[in-house]
């Protein structure tokens, strides 16, 4: 999933134009030894935490179908987590830092979710909102001062970005569906000694091979036994 909200944001980000001007898109951590090594104009996006929302942990399963509408699987709830990215931009003047960052920042501020089209992998398969906070609330996550300590450099202006995606639960396979009915056994084991000899009778129902959408919980017309007849009507 991680991955996947690295290339939506890729995604959002190149769509402003910042690539075709000759500005470089990475997601390198900002240290100073990478600093040093930077020849031109850099937008870095450096996810620095990851923390699960917890208030939106849901429990049980949810069907999956295929094109018949036949059940194929389980697949857990997802988990929420929120991604917390430092975004930089990097030149050789604060100037153009400062205009570079303003036009991330007019992107980033434009929405409020990951536009569904950038959506890849299992971020497009569950078709949720993948949603934007930009520098916004800082709780939760290190302050921006702590991260610039970890990575050695110097505080300099950034956009405090954070994503709220899901990660897919645990898919569980189904079973095909029940068409031929139950097996029914009864043996005598006083006159056979190896009950599994035993073929047993099938039981099979009326229009097995299509149970309908009601499957075998659907209505059935069963004969009534000698003598009793149904509410309304002459003796069967």
């Amino acid at each position: 999933m991680i991955h996947e909200v690295d290339e939506g944001l890729r995604l959002l980000l190149a769509e402003s134009g910042l690539q075709e001007r000759g500005v470089e898109l990475v997601f390198d951590s900002p240290t100073r030894d990478w600093a040093a090594r930077r020849n031109a104009p850099t937008v870095s996006v450096f996810l620095y935490g990851i923390r699960e929302d917890v208030a939106r942990r849901q429990s049980g399963a949810a069907e999956q179908h295929d094109a018949d509408g036949v059940v194929v699987a389980w697949r857990t709830a997802p988990r929420w987590f929120e991604l917390a990215y430092l975004v930089t931009a990097w030149t050789n003047r604060p100037q153009d830092e400062h205009r570079l960052l303003s036009e991330v920042l007019r992107c980033l501020t434009a929405t409020d979710a990951l536009p569904a089209r950038l959506l890849t992998g299992t971020l497009a398969e569950l078709g949720l909102t993948v949603g934007l906070e930009t520098a916004g609330r800082s709780e939760g996550m290190p302050s921006v001062s702590d991260v610039w300590s970890a990575l050695g450099g110097e505080l300099k202006p950034s956009i405090d970005l954070r994503v709220l995606a899901p990660l897919s639960g645990e898919r569980a396979p189904a079973g095909p569906p029940v068409t031929e009915g139950l097996v029914l056994r009864t043996v005598d084991t006083a006159d056979q000694a190896d009950p599994s000899d035993d073929p047993g009778r099938r039981l099979r129902y009326d229009g097995a091979t299509d149970p309908g959408a009601d499957g075998f919980a659907a209505p059935r017309e069963r004969p009534l036994p000698p003598g009793r007849r149904r509410r309304g009507g002459a003796v069967r």
